[in-house]
């Protein structure tokens, strides 16, 4: 389906609808007890980046919290297809777009079950790709700073579950600001071993080695797959394993991975300076391939919503 509308479209359980008139219960079960199952995917010159390998681990989250759509893997896909194809028409030639899925289990009451009782809540929408948060870290780095709060640990939640409730990422992200208004949060786990970003993982290069925290305590992102599988491409070795805040103060390189920013260097780890506080050669060699690699000069990209 196309539009002419000046307003995106956005997919609610079977519909396109404008955006302005997409709206769902105070009782479904995502307001009611922010239990909802989500997705965020980018486009590169308006196609979808990984789309797949989204929707795959989106299916894998509703499996475990015994959500059921009520659409199969290529119904999903369709709809996420029309929906980006409803709003293509109101995005320039060089801008990109988010796709956001969320899944909730649909209304309820309170009670004293929360199972699935009625058809789960369906909510897919495009929204612009702005980079403008993100465009001045790719040449001057950020400030990784680690927060009070750890990880929710996976006996309570396995952080793989990718999920709508983001109070806790929120928390992390606010005290790690607290020190930086600017400052990039880290979250460590019970143990003390890092984790993850509040929306993405995090990289350490030590000793020409690209390291990153195994999925034991952080989510397994799609960025991170990407940087690992453009390291082996490049020649440069690869190791996922536990690593301590001690590993990132010493570390020569340290970035970020996450959906919009693809990688996003940092080059300072609470208040420390990281390698020689430059964006390192790793870190550029990355993301240069990241951007041969989807036809879109990635740095560039942010840079120039700088300057509009």
């Amino acid at each position: 389906m196309s539009t002419t509308s000046s307003e995106r479209h956005v997919y609610l359980t079977g519909k396109l609808v404008p955006e302005s008139e997409a709206k769902i219960s105070i009782f479904d079960s995502a307001v009611m007890l922010g239990d909802c199952l989500t997705e965020s995917t980018r486009t590169f010159r308006h196609l979808p980046f990984r789309l797949d390998e989204h929707i795959t681990r989106l299916y894998k989250s509703l499996k475990v919290c015994r959500v059921n759509p009520g659409l199969t893997v290529a119904e999903m896909t369709r709809a996420t297809l029309e929906t980006l194809e409803a709003n293509r028409g109101l995005m320039g030639p060089d801008d990109d777009c988010w796709i956001v899925h969320n899944i909730s289990r649909g209304l309820m009451k309170p009670g004293p079950s929360p199972s699935q009782s009625n058809p789960a809540t369906i909510m897919i929408f495009t929204s612009p790709m702005d980079l403008r948060g993100w465009a001045r870290y790719y040449t001057e780095g950020c400030h990784a700073v680690t927060s009070i709060s750890r990880a929710i640990p996976a006996q309570s939640l396995d952080a793989r579950v990718k999920n709508r409730s983001r109070l806790f990422y929120t928390l992390a992200d606010t005290e790690a600001r607290m020190i930086d208004p600017d400052g990039q949060v880290v979250i460590l786990d019970q143990d003390g071993y890092v984790s993850e970003n509040k929306g993405g993982n995090i990289f350490a290069v030590i000793d020409g080695v690209v390291q990153t925290p195994t999925t034991e305590n952080c989510l397994a992102g799609i960025s991170r797959q990407t940087v690992l599988e453009l390291a082996v491409q490049l020649g440069i070795p690869v190791r996922e394993s536990r690593l301590q805040p001690y590993d990132f103060y010493t570390a020569d390189e340290v970035f970020f991975t996450s959906t919009p920013y693809c990688i996003m260097p940092a080059t300072r780890f609470n208040g420390l300076t990281v390698g020689d506080g430059k964006v390192g050669a790793i870190t550029r060699w990355l993301l240069a391939a990241w951007s041969e690699r989807v036809g879109v000069d990635i740095v560039a990209q942010g840079q120039r919503q700088l300057s509009q």
